[in-house]
């Protein structure tokens, strides 16, 4: 019962994780202008993301534009662009496939060592989907933090880190640990299927008596 509960846990822990990556992935919010300095203007603030980019002014009023050409984006856009994509994917296919092998499911319920194979298979994909995500969220913020104390960087051009980077690095944390509880929860069950293997003994044979 104990591992049914781990493995729910696992699953939900993921599907959250599943969901802030999609949401990371298509937020403008991934860098931010800095108001570090004296000569900043407060008036107007630009967000970067992968897909597009935005400016709010102090009045409410958001202008985004989405990014004109592929060929024109920095490799690591283009690359976090990737790795997030492919950790949604796999994200996607991980829930497929930890449903599958989850207790609480019939599929697979007469062969309960095969369900929990594939329950341990949706967690490593889970895993796989996370790392990915990390990767590309790190970068990406390494790359704005270089940016940002490079002396030759102009103040009005320097960015700090969005929204979106935070949920991302939440979200890939979600997935990982959701992907590890539920690779413990299906493996912690593999002993005891040992217990089977040792016949009953000490049978008293027929008229044997109890001596005092």
């Amino acid at each position: 019962m104990a591992n049914a509960g781990l493995q729910m846990l696992g699953f939900v822990l993921a599907f959250i994780g599943f969901v802030g990556l999609i949401a990371s992935t298509s937020m403008p919010e991934w860098k931010a202008s800095s108001y570090a300095g004296d000569n900043i203007v407060t008036a107007l603030a630009i967000y970067d993301g992968l897909w597009m980019s935005c400016a709010s002014q102090s009045t409410g009023q958001v202008q985004c534009k989405w990014f004109d050409s592929l060929l024109q984006l920095s490799a690591s856009v283009q690359t976090t662009r990737a790795l997030m994509i492919l950790g949604i994917f796999l994200g996607f296919f991980a829930i497929l496939i930890a449903s599958l092998g989850m207790k609480c499911t019939t599929c697979f319920a007469d062969d309960k060592q095969k369900k929990s194979r594939i329950a341990t298979i949706g967690g490593a994909v889970f895993i796989t989907a996370g790392l990915s995500a990390l990767v590309a969220t790190s970068w990406y913020g390494h790359r704005i933090s270089q940016d940002f104390y490079n002396p030759f960087t102009p103040t009005n051009t320097k960015y700090e880190f969005g929204v979106a980077l935070f949920i991302g690095w939440g979200a890939a944390t979600l997935c990982i640990l959701g992907g590890a509880f539920l690779c413990s929860s299906s493996c912690s069950k593999g002993g005891q299927a040992g217990s089977r293997q040792y016949p009953k003994t000490g049978a008293m044979p027929k008229g044997g008596k109890d001596y005092v």
